[in-house]
């Protein structure tokens, strides 16, 4: 039998990739144990509704675990960014099925939803069919945040970034207009498939043109801190974390899978770069920049608590864990602060990632919520997306040296923000998959 369900989950590169359309396929290999089919078809919905709100490989193998032995059946899984694989026991008789999806973006409010479905199972509070209904009803929803507000976050974010990398009134000013425009692009994209293929080489491009035309009519402005403000969310940080924690949790063929979609990404952005400031410089003459203005030592703290409420609308937190994605970017942040100030940037990410771990988990475990809902928002400060971004960068300069050294530097913070993360989960366990 094959059921056949069209959807728009989104990839998993970060919070401005567009959703392409997708098909998602579901082979039945053997007839279900008797009495069990409706229990496998939860199953096997709430693996590809995870896989489409963004879980990783091996959060999404464990929360269907939970969820058999809940229901009284033994299940075995097996997930990649492109499709899960499972195979159920029960009462002598085995049956395999296939869901076929797409990589996913990350929709925090839809995930909590759906750990909410599985622990009313888990308890009894919801019948099978109950449970299948509600897991439809969160997957047909629509977004939970409008285009305005959305976009608008992603020019906020932009603009919060362009402080952090050290720019001035007018880095984060244009940085600002620059994000809007990506995030006007994303919208388009979302439901205009052709686009949508070609959407972070186009961002990049239109992005990086505006930057370089900009910088010779507003003197100073950095064109690279302009740059990399303006297109943070392009970045595919966050997935090649999510790629090096599946990797060392052994989850390699989707580690690896992801890996590759996270460099397949930072070549589109450089290209698309490297086009835009060709272009641009064409256009305008280039100017010698001198040093960003200075800012008030309010401004970062200000830039902190923008970017973090920003990220939490972009990767679609409720409303009411918009404070818990302040807090987890104040810990990240000031964890790295602290750990770059005494031992270098390498121990920074490792320090940033434990408190913000450490505080997701204890969150997970008192309000019986996925630690992921406070973390992620978090977490994406820390992620070196800009290094792979300049590393790639590099390389396509023929600037071999400083191409590989930034990679390796990318690699390091990667495996530190790593480290942090699977150190917090033997320190507090957050008693739930999610």
């Amino acid at each position: 039998m094959r059921r056949r369900v069209t959807g728009r989950p989104g990839r998993a590169a970060g919070p401005s990739t567009p959703p392409p359309s997708v098909t998602t396929t579901w082979d039945d290999l053997g007839p279900a144990p008797r009495g069990f089919s409706p229990a496998i078809a939860l199953v096997m919905k709430l693996g590809a509704a995870l896989h489409a709100q963004g879980a990783p490989a091996h959060r999404v193998e464990e929360a269907l675990d939970q969820l058999c032995e809940r229901l009284g059946m033994q299940g075995h899984f097996f997930a990649t960014p492109t499709y899960v694989l499972a195979s159920f026991e029960a009462e002598g008789a085995r049956s395999m099925r296939i869901v076929r999806t797409a990589a996913s973006s990350v929709d925090l409010g839809k995930m909590a939803e759906l750990d909410a479905v599985i622990r009313d199972v888990g308890r009894g509070l919801a019948a099978v069919e109950e449970a299948a209904a509600r897991v439809d009803g969160i997957v047909d929803r629509a977004p939970r945040y409008g285009r305005a507000l959305v976009v608008l976050a992603f020019a906020l974010s932009a603009g919060a970034a362009a402080r952090f990398f050290g720019g001035g009134w007018a880095e984060i000013l244009v940085a600002a207009g620059i994000g809007g425009l990506v995030g006007v692009l994303s919208e388009v994209a979302s439901w205009k498939p052709g686009l949508g293929r070609v959407f972070e080489a186009t961002a990049a491009f239109a992005g990086t043109f505006l930057a370089t035309v900009a910088a010779g009519a507003i003197q100073p402005l950095s064109v690279p801190i302009t740059t990399l403000g303006g297109l943070i969310s392009l970045f595919p940080g966050l997935a090649v974390t999510v790629a090096m924690t599946e990797l060392a949790t052994r989850n390699l063929v989707s580690g690896t899978a992801r890996l590759a979609g996270g460099m397949v990404s930072f070549l589109n952005i450089a290209f698309g770069v490297a086009l835009g400031s060709q272009i641009g410089s064409r256009m305008v003459p280039a100017l010698a920049a001198g040093p960003p203005a200075p800012l008030p030592g309010w401004a970062e703290p200000a830039a902190l608590l923008v970017a973090s409420l920003s990220f939490g609308v972009l990767f679609r937190c409720q409303a009411r864990d918009l404070g818990w994605a302040v807090l987890a970017g104040s810990l990240a942040f000031g964890g790295a602060r602290l750990g770059t100030g005494l031992l270098g940037p390498e121990l920074g990410t490792f320090l940033g990632a434990l408190s913000v771990a450490l505080m997701g988990n204890a969150y997970a475990r008192h309000l019986d919520r996925p630690a992921a809902v406070p973390m992620v928002s978090g977490i994406v400060l820390l992620v070196p997306g800009s290094l792979g971004f300049r590393s790639v960068s590099s390389l396509m300069a023929k600037d071999v040296i400083s191409g590989v050294e930034l990679a390796f530097t990318m690699a390091l913070l990667a495996a530190s923000l790593v480290a942090g993360l699977l150190l917090a989960n033997v320190l507090l366990p957050p008693r739930k998959a999610l």
